[in-house]
């Protein structure tokens, strides 16, 4: 058993040490543990990845989301990137300060600010496309059968996701 994540060792499915016979986690818990230590150890990953002086993830996803669809409202950025106004504004501001973004003015409506890729911007597209390899790379310790069988395992997933989002209700105190 992988004690890191509680999943079982795919090589000794039954195998497990002193600590885990102690701690008899139920399969949703199991799961739970397991999901967690995934994205909190990808989430570590991706901190060591952004090149010396070069953008983070996330502004490198801001960037390539401009380069594909040209100038944007920040509510539009927010929207597409899945992060909150605030954390746009923080995103953007980091990245105009580095020179690679600029706010123009929209054309049509006085009271919208666009962002837009100013010439001295990295290319994103080319970015996005060497981080992309470094993340099938981590794939590389699995069969081209376990890959086929992730990817629709997550495609199922994904899919449950967006399913059962639900607002939280607002609290009654």
């Amino acid at each position: 058993m992988d004690t890191a994540s509680g999943v079982p060792n795919a090589a000794q499915p039954n195998a497990t040490t002193s600590a885990e016979a102690d701690i008899d986690l139920a399969p949703a818990d199991r799961l739970a543990a397991a999901f967690e230590s995934l994205i909190g150890e990808y989430m570590r990953w991706l901190r060591t990845q952004a090149p010396a002086g070069g953008p983070s993830t996330s502004r490198l996803r801001l960037l390539e989301s401009l380069q594909c669809e040209g100038a944007q409202k920040m509510s539009d950025l927010a929207d597409a990137l899945g992060v909150t106004p605030r954390n746009i504004t923080a995103l953007v501001d980091g990245l105009e300060e580095e020179g690679m973004v600029r706010r123009v003015a929209h054309p049509t409506d006085r009271r919208a600010t666009l962002i837009e890729l100013t010439d001295t911007a990295p290319d994103p597209v080319e970015l996005m496309a060497a981080h992309r390899a470094a993340i099938g790379e981590l794939f590389s310790c699995l069969t081209d059968a376990e890959r086929a069988d992730y990817l629709a395992l997550t495609q199922r997933l994904v899919e449950r996701f967006r399913s059962a989002r639900q607002p939280v209700p607002a609290s009654a105190n």
